[in-house]
């Protein structure tokens, strides 16, 4: 533990992306709450068979938690499922799964993203409700992901003219440089762009372009190594 003050947080909205052993009875958990961004926490004793806090640490379910520490690492104090999400099985528990690598890898420790976290939890609970198709889910919160991280431009104008963009022009969507006019025919359109924007995907090719250009945009800032849910849930729709 570091130096300064100690912390006390209490009914944060948090979900656990992922936990690991500590010591022979407790767990160090990496977080990611509403106001405080991800935290790592250790839950003391929560590997205990009677510990009330066992059934209650568990991956893709909302709850409410407090801890209180100073340093990298906190104290978990408390922790209460909050509801509201029903339990995920199948391509939506993988798809769940994604989403925690996604923000494990590219979501820095200790930086708050309000609308990041209502978007991750309203995708959990649609998934859970199982009444959405799961591509348009996948693309939304990606792009809200990137979104929030300043890591995607305005889709709706040129990046170095700020000229809006022509419905019949096309463009590619450079990380670096943002959306600029291309030449090539099999570039993503205007309106499609806009689509995307929007989260339209009635507009014709939006959503195989959107799929295009996460691909992108996410190897870019994730670097070389491939992400593992990824490729599982490539096997799933190969299958």
């Amino acid at each position: 533990m570091g130096a300064g003050r100690i912390e006390r947080v209490h009914g944060e909205p948090a979900y656990v992306l992922h936990s690991h052993p500590w010591r022979e009875t407790s767990l160090v958990l990496d977080v990611f709450s509403r106001h405080y961004g991800r935290v790592a926490l250790v839950a003391k004793g929560a590997k205990r068979p009677h510990s009330p806090l066992r059934p209650v640490l568990l991956g893709l379910q909302p709850l409410q938690v407090a801890w209180s520490g100073r340093g990298e690492v906190r104290t978990l104090t408390r922790a209460e499922w909050s509801g509201g999400v029903p339990p995920l099985a199948g391509t939506g528990l993988l798809c769940g799964f994604y989403f925690n690598e996604l923000l494990l890898r590219l979501l820095a420790r200790e930086d708050a993203h309000e609308a990041l976290f209502d978007a991750y939890h309203a995708a959990l609970r649609r998934l859970g409700e199982g009444r959405d198709a799961v591509e348009p889910l996948l693309r939304h919160f990606e792009l809200e992901l990137l979104r929030g991280l300043g890591h995607l431009p305005p889709l709706d104008r040129e990046s170095d003219s700020g000229t809006p963009l022509q419905p019949q022009a096309r463009y590619r969507v450079d990380a670096q440089h943002g959306v600029l006019r291309a030449a090539d025919a099999t570039s993503p359109s205007g309106a499609q762009l806009l689509a995307i924007e929007a989260g339209d995907w009635s507009v014709a090719g939006a959503a195989r372009a959107a799929k295009s250009l996460m691909r992108e945009l996410l190897h870019y800032h994730l670097g070389e190594q491939p992400l593992r849910t990824r490729q599982l849930l490539i096997d799933l729709n190969q299958l």
